[in-house]
């Protein structure tokens, strides 16, 4: 099958022409955060037909974004990782996450919230200037099943899977009123008054998490045609 090309001799046309197919950001996304199986890469990727999971990672091993390879244990299994190429994504697709969660909304009602983008969701939320000089372990709570945790250290931020074993806050969002915390629209004691969210320990620790995970707000719309 011949690869669709936009004709262009230009860096982003080529960057479109790698990795602009339909789930192909989504794949690399779900391995920012480390090797994973094909199946593994099915669950966190309910909607994607097998077939299209196939093609999309043959295309971008092909491309040099995705390498596979075989497990040393026992079970031998081969595992999908980024190349050093596509690593050189991470920041991109931080940037490129946060530009697109300040124009989220209320999800619907079978928008899917996976364990990797409620980690990556807190690298690419995070403002290190306000991190200056900060210390502190934060854990997240969605549902009963999914726990993420975040440490900040001075400037930089660690997140990962699982609980943290000495939190300094324990948040439990309380469904999506969680992203008008981040994006500023409730205040930390809105939040906890109208029941955003439920915490263990200092509230003040939460205000604090709202300057360390944000969401800028997008500019507002125009109407019609702009002139000068």
């Amino acid at each position: 099958m011949t690869a669709r090309t936009y004709g262009q001799f230009c860096g982003l046309a080529r960057a479109l022409e790698i990795i602009g197919e339909r789930w192909s950001l989504l794949v690399i996304r779900d391995l920012v955060l480390g090797p994973k199986r094909f199946d593994e890469l099915q669950q966190g990727l309910p909607k994607i037909p097998t077939s299209i999971l196939s093609t999309r990672l043959n295309e971008l091993e092909r491309h040099g974004v995705v390498q596979r390879r075989v497990l040393s244990q026992l079970d031998a299994g081969v595992v999908y990782e980024l190349t050093e190429y596509g690593n050189d994504l991470d920041q991109i697709l931080l940037q490129l996450g946060l530009w697109g969660a300040r124009s989220l909304t209320d999800p619907a009602a079978d928008d899917l919230f996976t364990l990797d983008a409620a980690i990556l969701s807190l690298y690419t939320t995070f403002q290190p200037d306000a991190a200056r000089g900060v210390r502190g372990a934060f854990e997240l709570h969605y549902g009963d099943q999914m726990i993420v945790h975040a440490v900040v250290e001075d400037g930089a931020v660690t997140a990962g899977e699982g609980p943290h074993p000495d939190p300094d806050l324990v948040i439990e969002p309380r469904g999506p009123l969680m992203l008008k915390l981040l994006n500023g629209e409730l205040d930390a004691a809105s939040a906890l008054t109208c029941g955003a969210v439920a915490i263990k320990g200092d509230p003040a620790r939460l205000e604090l998490f709202t300057r360390l995970f944000h969401i800028p707000s997008a500019p507002s719309k125009t109407e019609g045609l702009v002139s000068h």
